[in-house]
């Protein structure tokens, strides 16, 4: 289990990594608001490269650390001069960036303590599951400055459905906390005590299950969005032959007649 394992820290200027056992944290450190500048998402996408080859790890928890706002969106000061070559400058290569935390193998959970907006926002849409703690606000404001959230607009559409989206986008309101959950923002809110405390104790319950069935789960829904039924199933098929041929599963059904708690090792 992670709390029997010594912690393993990684500085790296605007994020750095964490680890405990099989849990690793990815913490956001760029100034009391975490704003999304492409320092920190040169580091977030070279955290996230260095974890993507990672086959010990089970899960992963992105948050804000010590700051006000879990992240606060981008840094307006960087729109001037990006006005002509946005797409060269920042819109590809944060997109792309997104697009590899989101494709993380293993489960990822975003621990949300502060204020979530903007390009906040979209880096824990890009995340499995989100945590909230009450009383704090999320939302896409961009459209208040004439801007837009592309990548959270894609990604909000498939969690909440398109009329909750357009509604977030086009008023760019921010939502509390209870309404999030209710959407279907975020999969909890926690009242007391820290998202942060509470997605640690989730991953702590992730990673004592199969760590093979949790990566093909996490492919497999990823997948029902994008392919037909019938392709969706073929994968489906694949993916529970891999199960049946992995030590996991034997060590699963051996455990389970034993009444004893399974120690899965990954094969």
């Amino acid at each position: 289990m992670a709390t029997a394992t010594a912690t393993r820290a990684v500085a790296a200027g605007t994020a750095r990594l964490s680890e405990r056992g099989p849990i690793a944290e990815i913490v956001l450190s760029n100034g009391p608001l975490n704003l999304v500048t492409r320092p920190l998402l040169r580091e977030l996408n070279r955290i996230v490269a260095d974890l993507s080859r990672r086959q010990d790890l089970r899960c992963v928890i992105l948050h804000g650390g010590e700051a006000r706002a879990f992240c606060a969106g981008s840094d307006i000061k960087e729109f001037g001069p990006v006005r002509h070559d946005a797409s060269e400058q920042k819109i590809l290569f944060e997109d792309m960036v997104l697009r590899n935390l989101a494709r993380l193998p293993m489960p990822t959970i975003a621990a949300i303590d502060g204020p979530a907006l903007g390009g906040g926002l979209e880096i824990a849409l890009c995340c499995d599951l989100r945590v909230l703690r009450g009383g704090v606000r999320v939302g896409l404001p961009e459209c208040h400055l004439g801007g837009l959230a592309g990548n959270g607009a894609i990604r909000l559409t498939r969690l909440v459905g398109p009329a909750r989206a357009k509604q977030m986008l086009f008023t760019g309101v921010t939502i509390p906390s209870e309404q999030a959950l209710a959407w279907g923002v975020v999969n909890e809110v926690v009242e007391a005590g820290s998202a942060l405390d509470a997605a640690r104790a989730l991953a702590e319950t992730i990673v004592q299950r199969g760590p093979i069935s949790n990566r093909l789960a996490k492919e497999l829904v990823d997948l029902a969005d994008d392919l037909p039924l019938d392709a969706g199933l073929l994968h489906s098929t694949v993916s529970q032959q891999r199960i049946f041929d992995s030590d996991d599963l034997q060590e699963g059904a051996a455990a389970f007649f034993a009444k004893r708690r399974p120690v899965f090792t990954g094969r």
